[in-house]
C-alpha cells in the first residue's frame, strides 16, 4: 500500500526495531488476515503533523482482568508488548517488558500522545513499569475519551476505524493472551511476534483515524440501529 511518511507499508517487522531487537520478538512465518486488513488502507493524510512529534500508542497485556480481580487492579495485568508510532521518526517502536522505561521516555517527550482509551486503560497498566507519571507528564489526546464526551456513549476502534476507513480488526485482546501464554508455556518467541504485529496494526489504525480526522474534521461510526453517522471533531 501507499503509506506515505511510513518507512514501512506494512506493520513493522520486530526484527527491524531496536527495541524488537532487543527482545528478540520475530515475524510469524506467514501474514495472517489482519495484516493483509491494516495493510489495505491507505494513508488519508501525507502532511499536516509534521511541525509536532505526535506518537501513537498501544500495548498488550499479559493478563486479563478476570486474572487479577478486575477493572480496578489494571496496573497487576503487566504489558507483554507495546508499540509507538512517532511523526518525527517515521517508523514504528516495539517494546518488550524489560524495554518499557525507554517507552515511558518516548511518551513524556512527545508534543502529543494519541491512542484509544490509554488514559483510562494503557497508562494505568503501564504505570507500575515506568519512572514518569503519565497522567501528569504527558500531553494527550485520546480520542476515544473525546468522542464520549462529544456523543454520551463509548465506541470502540474497531466501530469507527470500519465505518470511517472501511476496514476492521481480525484479532482481539484475547487473542493477545492466548499468544502470551503460549510464549509462556513453550518459550518460543514467536508468539510475541503475534503479539507485536497485533499490537503494530492498532497503532497503525488508530493513526490512520486521528489523520482521518485532522484531515477531514469529521469520523464516522455505526449507530445502534446499523446505520452509518457522522459526528464533527477538531484535534487540530
Amino acid at each position: 500500500m501507499d503509506d506515505s511518511g511510513v518507512s514501512s507499508s506494512r506493520p513493522p517487522d520486530p526484527r527491524n526495531s531496536h527495541h524488537g531487537n532487543s527482545a528478540g520478538l520475530p515475524v510469524p512465518g506467514g501474514r495472517n488476515r489482519r495484516s493483509q486488513a491494516c495493510e489495505s488502507v491507505r494513508h488519508p493524510l501525507s502532511k499536516g503533523v509534521a511541525d509536532r512529534n505526535i506518537v501513537y500508542f498501544d500495548l498488550e497485556t499479559q493478563r486479563s482482568f478476570n486474572d487479577v480481580g478486575g477493572y480496578a487492579h489494571k496496573d497487576r495485568m503487566g504489558v507483554s508488548v507495546a508499540v509507538t508510532y512517532s511523526t518525527r521518526r517515521g517508523t514504528y517502536e516495539i517494546y518488550a517488558e524489560k524495554d518499557l522505561h525507554a517507552l515511558g521516555e518516548e511518551l513524556v517527550r512527545a508534543d502529543l500522545v494519541v491512542g484509544w482509551n490509554h488514559l483510562q486503560f494503557d497508562y494505568p497498566v503501564l504505570q507500575p513499569h515506568v519512572f514518569h507519571t503519565l497522567a501528569d507528564q504527558t500531553l494527550n489526546l485520546d480520542m476515544m475519551l473525546d468522542l464520549e464526551a462529544r456523543l454520551g456513549f463509548r465506541l470502540k476502534l474497531d466501530v469507527v476505524a470500519s465505518a470511517t476507513l472501511g476496514t476492521g480488526k481480525t484479532a482481539g485482546g484475547l487473542d493477545a493472551l492466548r499468544w502470551w501464554q503460549e510464549h509462556q508455556r513453550s518459550g518460543e518467541f514467536e508468539p510475541l511476534g503475534r503479539i507485536a504485529e497485533y499490537c503494530a496494526c492498532d497503532v497503525k489504525v488508530t493513526r490512520l483515524v486521528h489523520e482521518h480526522a485532522l484531515a477531514h474534521g469529521h469520523l464516522r461510526y455505526e449507530d445502534r440501529n446499523g446505520a452509518i453517522a457522522t459526528v464533527e471533531v477538531d484535534w487540530t
